[in-house]
């Protein structure tokens, strides 16, 4: 335990002054929850202007369980976010045309007064679900709020119209996932520690800090991995940071992943290096995978992937000659035409070379507030499509349609229209295709509500936005990220600095929003967390398996700890876990309490073989073969024949940053500078055939319009390849946030006009699509994107939140 911080009876961090801290000054401990690491903090709290507590200082927790003292530059400033003087500190209502400050009350009344306009009035629309959308961002799964209640939200609204920012980065593993193992939320990790050989496919990890894979200090993990003897070879279009890490990297041409993939499976079938070892018995479908990849030999993809046969076997033989291996695939193999396809095709690496589900593997973690494992069998399978967007077509996945499709559902008129959205931390304008449509859409709503602690550009449309307090004020658990993490634990952090007069907690904001979708805005928002502890115990008390079969739930419910609903709520899923209490009857001692009697976390352990546990499909085996791929291969070989030796056309990538997180932090001014710059990537060879120069304008244009960006000229992007981040845009009028309008970048999903989608998994295709791009015709201002106008029901915007 770092010496600044002592631990009261609770196991909470206490206040202590000393040289340490300073006069006044106090230590905290907190999780950091601004990306997927999940880093400790030890942050120093002081009193700021008015004795108002606040985050002076923040750094890595050396005795964390996971993270080990580990920060990045993220973690280090989350003071400065924490107290950005541009957050919405009150609730605002639209008057008049005007967003105004309004007390907790008056928001409420609105928002279930507006629903209720939508939802119960005389219209056309009265009573109809479909007239509410949801669109959930990206900053619920680090939140405990985000994770707890927006699955109450979904059920409370009725509506079919559920976007999230899922189908604009990882849906198509969860697609494969579902297919593969029966369940959407089985998503294998590398074994990043005990691997020998790791293969990594559209990741760069040292700037992302990973993703779907949640490992605190993934660049010294990588490092660790090269110093035991082991190789890392990188597939990227771009020699990131982490490709310059690597034994090799593998310039692959963007969209071009499931090509080279697949090769790889063909040469395993045609050189017999297939070998499943102890996952073979629980895999089906082997043979029809080997009939599937024949025509994809090394030199029927080279010319259309951009990668030599050569080493498209070598790739493929030292895969399988690797004692242990892993494949792991992220963002730049995902949101391309194939996504779905290419995230099936990590897994089946895994699965051929006996590398999935053993130490050193791909492996399945088991987070402590999963349930609890039962004995193999059987389960329902995963399906999609079991209904359809009303005007694209499109089909649900994992109860969603694709985000892209959102400004249609709003814009077109008919039976069904979308006329009320609730957003929660979301801003799809920035996040989206085409959000110049979106803008328009989002400005002819009858209502929307907004949760989020900025007027971005997508919540100064809303009617009445609701801010949570900053992360100092609430407590962390991660619902999701353990559930990914290449080691088994469990940390929880009580908020640093208490709520202060006039905020309201975001579990608090939430269960309201529940409350008036449900028809009872005025109930007590502790009685939405009872509700779901009676409906859980209920269901577990009359469960055979469960280890609270045939007690009873009162006595139950008198046993759980906690200092409010959200907690008592973690120490239920804790107690009935795989490494909970059984409220005394299980085999472990996992609970709440002992959680606070160990704030820097408890360690449970590497990563174990679970299959055939995991398991939910029909079969009661991994469907390595399952139709919806099969049937989608055929699209695989018309793309391959159109790609047959190579394309002139220049396709253009994103970029991610180390110093941000999609659209959250371009108002903090620490975070600003050095990489972290909108600027266009181009190939010195290309800058010269195009006539663009380092420094000057460029204009982009896709089929959803035309930016326009500074050059960077720079070999790290291949021949032929272009490179714009995402996030930015901070360009719309009205806005509060003058860091990032001072800088405000261009918006490269205007590029898009979200049309081409990965039909598997409804994602849209942010990487990889074709881009024309020429010298800017004036130095003077170039637009940006095609703006909205500052009419509409918005009168003002900032940026800061997340898609």
């Amino acid at each position: 335990m770092p010496e600044s911080v002592t631990t009261q009876p609770s196991g909470q961090p206490s206040a202590r002054t000393g040289p340490s801290a300073g006069a006044g000054s106090r230590t905290a401990l907190r999780i950091c929850p601004l990306c997927e690491a999940t880093c400790g903090l030890v942050v120093t709290v002081a009193p700021g202007d008015g004795g108002r507590e606040r985050i002076t200082a923040a750094r890595g927790d050396r005795d964390d369980v996971f993270s080990r003292g580990f920060v990045c530059p993220k973690g280090a400033l989350i003071g400065e976010l924490d107290t950005d003087p541009h957050r919405l500190t009150r609730p605002l209502v639209r008057r008049d045309g005007e967003l105004r400050e309004a007390s907790w009350q008056e928001a409420f009344a609105a928002v279930a007064e507006g629903l209720g306009r939508v939802l119960d009035g005389d219209g056309p629309a009265g009573g109809d679900p479909r007239a509410v959308a949801l669109f959930l961002g990206n900053p619920n799964v680090h939140t405990v709020a985000g994770a707890l209640y927006p699955p109450l939200l979904v059920k409370a609204l009725r509506t079919p119209n559920v976007f999230t920012a899922s189908t604009l980065d990882q849906m198509p593993k969860h697609a494969s996932g579902g297919l593969l193992y029966g369940d959407p939320l089985a998503i294998p990790v590398p074994d990043l520690d005990r691997t020998d050989h790791l293969l990594i496919v559209g990741a760069n990890p040292l700037e992302s800090n990973g993703s779907l894979c949640t490992a605190p200090d993934f660049p010294g993990r990588l490092k660790a991995l090269r110093r035991r003897g082991g190789t890392l070879t990188v597939v990227d279009p771009r020699r990131t940071r982490t490709a310059r890490l690597a034994d090799r990297h593998v310039a692959v041409r963007p969209g071009g992943d499931a090509l080279l993939l697949m090769a790889m499976v063909q040469v395993l079938f045609a050189e017999g290096l297939v070998d499943t070892g102890a996952a073979g018995e629980h895999l089906g479908g082997v043979e029809d995978v080997a009939r599937l990849a024949a025509d994809f030999t090394p030199e029927a993809v080279a010319g259309a992937c951009g990668v030599e046969p050569e080493v498209i076997r070598t790739l493929a033989r030292e895969l399988a000659a690797a004692e242990r291996a892993a494949v792991y695939g992220r963002i730049g193999s995902t949101t391309v035409e194939f996504g779905t396809t290419a995230s099936w095709l990590v897994d089946v690496l895994n699965a051929l070379t006996g590398n999935l589900d053993r130490p050193g593997g791909a492996m399945f973690p088991l987070s402590a507030t999963a349930r609890a494992p039962r004995p193999p069998a059987p389960g329902r399978g995963f399906a999609t499509g079991r209904r359809r967007s009303r005007v694209g077509g499109h089909p649900e996945v994992k109860g969603e349609f694709p985000a892209a499709a959102l400004a249609e559902e709003i814009d077109t008129p008919g039976e069904g229209r979308v006329r009320a959205l609730v957003c929660v931390a979301g801003n799809p304008v920035l996040s989206a295709p085409d959000g110049a449509r979106l803008e328009k859409a989002l400005a002819g709503l009858d209502f929307m509500v907004s949760v989020d602690p900025y007027l971005n550009e997508t919540s100064r449309h809303a009617h009445v936005v609701l801010p949570p307090p900053p992360p100092s004020r609430s407590p962390h658990f991660d619902f999701s990220f353990n559930a990914l993490a290449v080691r088994n634990q469990a940390r929880y952090t009580r908020p640093v600095i208490p709520l202060g007069e006039g905020e309201m907690s975001e579990s608090a904001i939430l269960a309201r929003l529940v409350l008036c979708a449900s028809g009872a805005p005025e109930a007590d928002p502790e009685s939405v967390d009872a509700m779901v502890v009676e409906h859980t115990l209920s269901a577990a008390v009359a469960d055979p398996l469960s280890p609270v079969h045939g007690r009873d739930t009162k006595e139950l419910t008198r046993l759980l700890n906690g200092e409010s609903g959200p907690e008592r709520r973690l120490d239920m899923m804790l107690r009935l876990g795989p490494y909970g209490d059984g409220f005394g009857a299980g085999p472990g001692g996992l609970t709440l309490a002992k959680l606070l009697e160990h704030p820097h976390g408890i360690d449970l352990g590497p990563l174990r073989p679970r299959l055939p546990e995991v398991l939910r499909t029909r079969s009661g085996k991994v469907e390595l073969c399952p139709e919806p791929v099969a049937a989608d291969i055929p699209r695989l070989h018309r793309f391959l024949a159109d790609r047959q030796g190579g394309s002139g056309a220049l396709v253009l990538v994103g970029r991610r940053h180390l110093r941000s997180n999609n659209s959250w932090m371009h108002n903090v001014p620490g975070l600003k500078g050095g990489s972290n710059r909108c600027t266009l990537h181009v190939h010195p060879a290309d800058a010269a055939r195009l006539g663009l120069a380092d420094g000057s304008l460029a204009e982009i244009t896709g089929d959803g319009g035309t930016v326009g960006a500074p050059v960077e000229v720079t070999d790290e992007v291949a021949r032929g390849v272009v490179s714009l981040p995402h996030g930015w845009g901070h360009d719309r009028p009205g806005t509060r946030t003058p860091v990032a309008s001072a800088e405000p970048g261009v918006n490269v999903n205007q590029l898009l006009d979200g049309r081409l989608l990965d039909p598997l998994s409804g994602t849209a295709v942010l990487n990889g699509f074709p881009v024309r791009v020429a010298p800017a015709e004036t130095s003077a201002e170039t637009p940006a994107e095609g703006a909205a106008p500052e009419s509409g029901p918005a009168s003002s915007a900032a940026a800061g939140s997340s898609v």
